[in-house]
């Protein structure tokens, strides 16, 4: 069937509105889970609706292209889509890091009474000063804090507890055994490893472009491995928990927020090495493995951002 000048316009369908009550159900079930005494069934079950949906949609999209019957004027939409719809997981990104700056930054001085300095007049008394300037009583404005503001009032009773020792970089005597330097070394490998395996399927070499992607996708699942291996870690070893305050708040926010890019980037790059199993993709024709190779350089990119800043310069 020819499509030249032609825009094809699939039939109605119900799976967006699948997908909307599925992913509502994913965030009123993750929200739940959080909150003491919650559990993990409502966020189950909204996963696994996602799921159907995303197979059901995916197969049609699949089968239509194989068909013949997707237009270049609608392949080029589909690039555009996947522009947008990755600009839109950066400004996600970028609210949480700046929801980690403004903490940083602005609230623990703020906290520690640097926000009351410089509005006294000389006729200020130093207890004055003294009182105003300690929001928090013996409060140490660091990051990471180690100990909240609660502990400083209620050290025995507390409700958000600081944790024993932060994630952050333990000291060159000890990088052999941290954690988040080896999930760096995997992410970027993995970056290296899918784009050779792009260049292969350009180069037609069909082989190498399965060898290079089966590699990719083993690449990350052993991230995942690795950042679960983290999170044990650091619940049962360093004390850091989603309840030692805006600390464990943003670190399980940010981390937990890319781990679940990554898990979605790794099923579309398993998802491009089956079809490439079937025969699916050639030189000139193969946007549904390119548009997962984007978006894991993207994920990839957003990791050293945040090894960085979360990590690094902790």
């Amino acid at each position: 069937m020819s499509t030249e000048g032609s825009y094809y316009v699939p039939e109605q369908s119900k799976l967006p509105l699948a997908a909307a009550l599925g992913m509502g159900t994913m965030a009123f079930g993750a929200a739940s889970w959080v909150i003491e005494g919650g559990t993990s069934t409502v966020f189950l079950i909204g996963t696994a609706i996602m799921a159907a949906v995303m197979y059901k949609w995916w197969s049609i999209v699949i089968e239509e292209n194989t068909q013949g019957i997707v237009s270049d004027q609608l392949k080029y939409s589909y690039v555009l889509g996947m522009y947008w719809f990755i600009f839109s997981e950066l400004m996600f990104f970028v609210c949480f890091f700046g929801s980690l700056f403004y903490v940083r930054v602005l609230v623990g001085p703020w906290l520690g009474g640097e926000a009351a300095i410089g509005v006294f007049d000389d006729t200020a008394t130093d207890a004055a000063i003294a009182n105003a300037t300690h929001l928090w009583n013996e409060y140490d404005p660091t990051w990471p804090p180690l100990i909240t503001p609660d502990q400083t009032v209620n050290a025995e009773g507390a409700k958000f507890v600081g944790p024993q020792e932060a994630m952050s970089f333990p000291g060159w005597e000890r990088l052999g055994s941290w954690l988040p330097l080896y999930n760096t070394i995997v992410l970027i490998s993995s970056s290296l490893t899918v784009d050779k395996a792009h260049h292969a399927l350009k180069d037609g070499n069909r082989q190498a472009f399965i060898r290079w992607l089966g590699l990719t996708v083993f690449l990350g699942g052993v991230f995942l491995v690795l950042q679960a291996e983290e999170y044990v870690h650091a619940y049962k070893e360093l004390g850091l928990t989603l309840d030692s305050g805006i600390y464990g708040t943003t670190f399980f926010l940010l981390t937990g927020f890319h781990g679940a890019h990554v898990t979605l980037g790794t099923i579309m790059l398993l998802i491009s090495f089956l079809r490439g199993l079937k025969g699916h993709f050639n030189e000139t024709d193969h946007f549904g493995f390119e548009a997962a190779a984007w978006y894991w350089h993207f994920v990839d990119v957003i990791w050293i951002g945040l090894f960085f800043i979360v990590y690094v310069f902790d």
